[in-house]
C-alpha cells in the first residue's frame, strides 16, 4: 500500500473545519460577536455551531473502521484489539488527564467552584473514568470543562468498537443497519416521551447511526479508491467529486440555517436529534468526495498546515471552551461596560475572540508536544519492546 492510500490528507482539513466551527460557537456564546463576509451574515453558522460535533463522531467512525474495511477488501492484516485499545489510550488519556488536573488545580479549586467535597470527588471519579455523562450534575454542572463530554462518548464507544467492527466485517449490512435503527429508535423515543432532552441528546445510543454511517463510508471509500482512474476517467472522477462536494455543501448550508432558526432550547435539541442523520449524511458526501476532487481543493484541505492543525485539534477542542470562560472570569481583555457582549462592545468582542483562539492554539500545541506525543511514544514503544522475543540462551 502506498503512503497516499494509507493516509487521507484531505480529511485533515475536514477535521480542522469541524473543530474550528465548534470552537467558534463556544466562543460566540461568550462574545456575541456575529461575523460577516461582506454583506452576508454568518449568524446561522455560529448559532448552529454545535452541530459539527456530530461530524467529528462520523469522522471517528470512519477512521476507526478504515483498517477493517481494508482487511475486508484488500486483504490487509486484521487489526488486533490490543493494538486498538493501546492506540486509543495513547491518543486520548494522557492529554485528557493533564487537562483535568490543570482545570482542578488552576481553576476549580482556586476559584472555589466546588461547593462541597461530595460533588468534588464524584466529579473527579466520573471524569477520570469517562462516566460523568451518566449524571446530570457531573455532566452539566461540572467546573472541569463543558467540552469533555465528546471524549467520554468516544471512550465509551471504543469499549464496544472492536466487537461492532468484528460483526460488521462478518455481516456488514445487518450490523450497520441494526446500529442505525437503534440510533433512530433512541432519538425517536426521546422526542416522543420526554420534554427535556439535555441528558439524552448526546448520549452514546444517540450516535450509533452516526458511527454506522462512518463505518459504511469507510467501506465505500476503500471501494472507490481501488477503482481505476487514468486519463479522461481521472478528469471525470475529479469533476464528479467536485460537483458532489458542492451539492453537499449547499445542502449543509440549508440544513444549518434551518437548525439555527429553532426558537428555544428544547426545539434546538429536538431539532438536533431530528436533523442528525441528514446532517451526517451530507457530511459523509463531503468526506468521501474531498479525496477525489480537483487538485486545488485537495491541496487546500490536505496541506502541511492542515496536517499540523489536525494534529493539535483534539487538545484545542478540549481547551477552547474553558479558556473562553476563564478569560471572562479574569476580565481579559478589559472592557468599558460590565457586560460587553450584551452591550455589543465591538472592539472587545473582536479582541476577545482572537485572544481566545490564540491562547487555545498555544495551549493546544503545548499539550500536544509536551504531553500527548511523548506519553504516546512511551506507551506505544513499550508495546513494541514487549513484542520482541528474547533471544534463547
Amino acid at each position: 500500500m502506498t503512503k497516499r492510500q494509507s493516509r487521507i490528507p484531505e480529511l485533515d482539513g475536514f477535521r480542522v473545519l469541524l473543530v474550528f466551527i465548534v470552537s467558534w460557537y463556544h466562543i460566540w456564546q461568550q462574545s456575541w460577536w456575529t461575523p460577516r463576509i461582506g454583506s452576508v451574515s454568518l449568524d446561522f453558522l455560529v448559532r448552529s455551531g454545535y452541530m459539527p460535533v456530530d461530524g467529528t463522531i462520523l469522522l471517528s467512525g470512519f477512521l476507526l473502521f478504515l483498517p477493517y474495511a481494508r482487511y475486508m477488501m484488500q486483504g490487509e492484516p486484521y487489526p488486533s484489539w490490543r493494538g486498538f485499545y493501546r492506540k486509543r489510550i495513547a491518543r486520548i488519556v494522557p492529554a485528557y488527564y493533564a487537562f483535568l488536573l490543570l482545570m482542578l488545580f488552576a481553576v476549580a479549586l482556586p476559584w472555589g467552584l466546588y461547593h462541597n467535597q461530595s460533588f468534588l470527588w464524584r466529579d473527579l471519579v466520573t471524569h477520570f473514568t469517562f462516566t460523568f455523562t451518566f449524571r446530570a450534575d457531573t455532566y452539566m454542572a461540572t467546573p472541569l470543562g463543558a467540552a469533555c463530554w465528546t471524549l467520554a462518548i468516544e471512550m465509551q464507544a471504543y469499549l464496544l468498537f472492536p466487537l461492532l467492527a468484528r460483526c460488521a466485517v462478518k455481516k456488514p449490512a445487518f450490523t450497520l443497519a441494526g446500529m442505525t435503527l437503534l440510533g433512530w429508535g433512541w432519538r425517536y423515543a426521546c422526542i416522543r416521551l420526554l420534554d427535556d432532552y439535555a441528558m439524552v441528546v448526546n448520549q452514546l445510543p444517540s450516535f450509533l447511526d452516526v458511527y454506522a454511517l462512518g463505518m459504511a463510508a469507510a467501506i465505500v471509500y476503500v471501494k472507490l479508491s481501488g477503482l481505476p482512474r487514468e486519463g479522461w476517467k481521472k478528469i471525470l472522477w475529479q469533476v464528479g467529486a467536485t460537483v458532489l462536494l458542492g451539492l453537499c455543501l449547499v445542502g449543509t448550508y440549508w440544513l444549518l440555517k434551518s437548525q439555527a432558526s429553532s426558537p428555544d432550547y428544547p426545539a434546538i435539541q429536538s431539532g438536533q436529534m431530528i436533523r442528525r442523520f441528514p446532517f451526517v449524511l451530507l457530511l459523509s458526501g463531503i468526506m468521501l468526495s474531498l479525496p477525489f476532487t480537483i487538485r486545488p481543493i485537495r491541496f487546500l484541505m490536505g496541506n502541511r498546515v492542515m496536517g499540523f492543525l489536525a494534529g493539535i485539534s483534539m487538545n484545542c477542542y478540549l481547551l477552547h471552551q474553558v479558556v473562553a470562560v476563564h478569560l471572562k472570569r479574569l476580565g481579559i481583555p478589559a472592557s468599558v461596560s460590565a457586560n460587553p457582549n450584551q452591550a455589543g462592545e465591538m472592539p472587545w468582542q473582536m479582541e476577545y475572540t482572537y485572544l481566545t483562539f490564540g491562547i487555545s492554539l498555544v495551549l493546544a500545541i503545548l499539550f500536544t508536544y509536551a504531553i500527548e506525543k511523548p506519553c504516546a511514544k512511551l506507551i506505544l514503544c513499550r508495546k513494541r519492546k514487549l513484542a520482541i522475543p528474547k533471544e534463547s540462551a
